[in-house]
């Protein structure tokens, strides 16, 4: 599994609608990703000048909302998941 470092975020990418509202199926190539996820690793948090250690707003196990082309994928085994930085969750989905 994937640990991240100082203040980053794991992410899984929750899958968008694959029917439109007006019944239309969607292609591959027609579906936007989802910029919503749900958080499976948070990292320790930003580490400030003094020494300090910002602790995370987001937890395991949040739904969240993010910046649509933030971080990085990344593979492992079968599952792709997105690192991102804390500052680029933009809600947590309550």
């Amino acid at each position: 599994m994937l640990k991240p470092l100082g203040n980053r975020v794991i992410i899984k990418r929750v899958e968008s609608e694959q029917t439109t509202k007006s019944g239309i199926v969607l292609t591959e190539k027609a579906k936007e990703k989802s910029n919503e996820g749900k958080v499976i690793a948070v990292g320790p948090g930003r580490l400030l000048d003094n020494g300090e250690r910002v602790t995370p707003e987001v937890k395991e196990g949040d739904t969240v909302v993010f910046e649509q082309y933030a971080g990085s994928e990344v593979q492992v085994g079968e599952d792709k998941y997105l690192v991102i930085s804390e500052e680029e969750v933009l809600a947590i989905v309550q």
